[in-house]
């Protein structure tokens, strides 16, 4: 005992022994603290992350989009209608891995294409992480099928059922009715962000973009349990969205058929007005295209075929084309003339097919190159004379010519309730000043009185300019919107159409001698559209034929055959009309880009048009009237 007491150290062991009790005890309290420090965190730091967590686990909020109103032709055809569609959502918070990598795995079970991906994550930025955010917009029968299989390896990715847009008059009324698209980073800086929330499209052109906030409605909300995959098992709450309006058009879509058809293998546009109401009746621009190939996001390789179409598709030729109206404008310089007594309406002026400025050689040449005679104004509009219209612009001037062009809606909008339309040019002393820094010559004014040089319009403001005449200056603005339907309350209100200034003559028989003198462009032997419009006719039809020229010729080269000049250069066939004259119930504008002559190619359309609308109304029968008459080939 006394040799192992020797040995041992019981005081270095006693010491050693506290050291590692304290150490031991330290590092005990360091690790308690560091518990309890983790527990404060976690229960008072962030309490209520973790009680939205786990919320979310067996409860979550969902946005409810809202269904998007119908639209509808005058007699109630359907012209955009909603279908059962299945999208593909991802909510960011609860996919396993990045969304890039989801969305890489995804793709090799659905089509997902680069628009897709840019669209995701446009709006990605913009919705809250535990929301879900549309990857593809309309999934296949297949699609779906396929996406089930593989359901348990994609968790924060589900199908929802829903609504895609359908337009089926298709390429008919393409730019009138327009298409919704995937809403974009730039179209929710314009909007509501909330009014948004859930929704995926947007109007993007024609009446779905001018009455998107009316079609749109007001999105709801519903409460759903889940499971741990985030998968609804049951609605707990429900808050519904609300409908937007369904509208009702002015337009009606079997004579939207007939318009397009009647153009038949030709570019151009016709407009058709009810002169009574300034209701669209037909807005044509062909071709046209397929609307439903923008719903869900245009391919590139689509989008790029109709961009580099020569015809153009994606032109609106009705509200943008601007184009020389030709001899159509003819009828409102006459109105001016008439209105400044500048001329003598029965007084005959000598047309040796041409004429020249003082002092120069350079010949202004008439449609008819061996001249029209002695004419007076009747005749001078029922054959086109252009020299005709030269003299009286002479004596009118370019200041009366802009003031009365000007009254008839000539370098202005409509302000017809569709996006995008165009102006149009009327020229004048300031305006050339203004655009072209150059002071306004004689010869200019010659041009401009026969619709020619600076002077552009729209198929529409031709429309509207001869529905003026038809209702003898007492015209309205011209509208597609009929009328609207409230999906909560059932009622439908009607628009109010809304009157323009009236155009007021000194003398109101100076209506008398225009109209007359465009009923005699139709049913008088002479008259320029009586050949190719006015046989057989069913309804008194007043007229006026126009050929914008594209290209000039030299003084002295007789023109060509048409066959014989390239299409590109050809003249623009134009002809406006109304009919009946005594009751007008349509004024209507036509353009043929490059048709040639105005009487015989874009005169027939413009008939057929007619012919078809009136044929449709109950009163038909009373406002038809039989003529007859010598065939004459004449044109302009």
């Amino acid at each position: 005992m006394a040799a192992d007491d020797a040995i041992k150290n019981h005081a270095a062991e006693r010491r050693l022994f506290l050291i590692r009790t304290v150490a031991a005890s330290l590092l005990l309290l360091i690790l308690i603290g560091m518990l309890i420090a983790r527990v404060v965190y976690l229960q008072v730091y962030k309490h209520g992350y973790y009680e939205t967590r786990s919320q979310d686990n067996r409860m979550r909020v969902e946005v409810v989009p809202p269904v998007r109103g119908l639209i509808y032709d005058r007699h109630g055809n359907l012209l955009a209608n909603n279908e059962p569609a299945y999208r593909l959502e991802i909510v960011p918070e609860q996919v396993s891995d990045s969304v890039k990598s989801t969305i890489a795995r995804l793709s090799k079970i659905v089509n997902i294409s680069e628009a897709d991906k840019q669209r995701f994550y446009s709006r990605e930025k913009q919705t809250p992480s535990f929301r879900g955010t549309p990857i593809r917009l309309s999934l296949t029968q297949s699609e779906v099928a396929r996406f089930e299989v593989n359901r348990d390896r994609f968790p924060g990715v589900d199908i929802r059922a829903g609504l895609t847009r359908n337009y089926p008059l298709g390429k008919y009324a393409s730019h009138l009715v327009g298409y919704v698209g995937g809403i974009t980073e730039s179209d929710l800086a314009d909007v509501n962000k909330k009014r948004y929330r859930g929704s995926s499209h947007i109007g993007k052109a024609g009446v779905e973009l001018s009455y998107e906030s009316r079609l749109h409605g007001y999105p709801g909300s519903r409460v759903v349990e889940t499971n741990a995959a985030g998968r609804a098992l049951r609605q707990l709450d429900m808050h519904p969205a609300t409908a937007g309006d369904s509208i009702v058009l002015t337009l009606d879509s079997a004579l939207q058929k007939v318009a397009y058809n009647a153009l038949g293998d030709q570019d151009g546009a016709v407009v058709a007005l009810n002169p009574n109401t300034g209701g669209v009746l037909a807005m044509v621009s062909k071709p046209g295209y397929n609307p439903d190939l923008f719903v869900d996001g245009i391919s590139h390789a689509n989008y790029t075929r109709l961009l580099n179409n020569p015809h153009k598709p994606l032109y609106n030729r009705a509200l943008q084309g601007q184009y020389p109206p030709g001899s159509t404008v003819k009828p409102f310089m006459a109105i001016g003339a008439l209105e400044t007594g500048v001329i003598d309406p029965n007084k005959k002026v000598w047309c040796p097919g041409y004429i020249t400025l003082p002092g120069s050689n350079h010949r202004y040449r008439d449609w008819k190159r061996s001249g029209q005679g002695w004419i007076d104004l009747t005749q001078a509009i029922e054959r086109s004379s252009d020299v005709y219209f030269y003299k009286l612009g002479m004596k009118l001037g370019i200041d009366n010519i802009y003031r009365y062009g000007s009254m008839f809606g000539f370098g202005q909008k409509t302000g017809i309730d569709l996006p995008r339309e165009n102006a149009g040019i009327m020229p004048s002393r300031e305006w050339k000043h203004g655009n072209r820094h150059l002071p306004w010559y004689p010869g200019e004014t010659l041009i401009t009185v026969i619709g020619q040089g600076f002077m552009t319009a729209t198929p529409l403001q031709l429309a509207q300019a001869v529905s003026e005449i038809a209702e003898r200056g007492h015209a309205y603005k011209p509208h597609v919107l009929k009328a609207w339907k409230d999906p909560q309350t059932h009622t439908t209100t009607d628009y109010k159409p809304k009157a323009l200034p009236p155009i007021e003559l000194k003398d109101k028989r100076h209506w008398d001698i225009v109209i007359n003198a465009m009923k005699g462009v139709v049913d008088n032997p002479h008259g320029t559209a009586h050949y190719y419009v006015g046989q057989h006719l069913k309804y008194p039809i007043a007229g006026k034929s126009g050929s914008a020229q594209v290209a000039g010729l030299p003084q002295n080269e007789v023109a060509p055959d048409l066959d014989s000049i390239p299409h590109r250069l050809r003249e623009h066939a134009l002809f406006i009309a109304f009919a009946p004259i005594q009751h007008p119930k349509i004024a209507i504008a036509v353009l043929v880009e490059h048709g040639g002559g105005g009487s015989s190619v874009a005169g027939p359309i413009a008939r057929r048009v007619i012919d078809s609308y009136l044929d449709s109304l109950p009163d038909s029968k009373t406002l038809q009237v039989n003529y007859s008459g010598n065939k004459s080939k004449t044109d302009s």
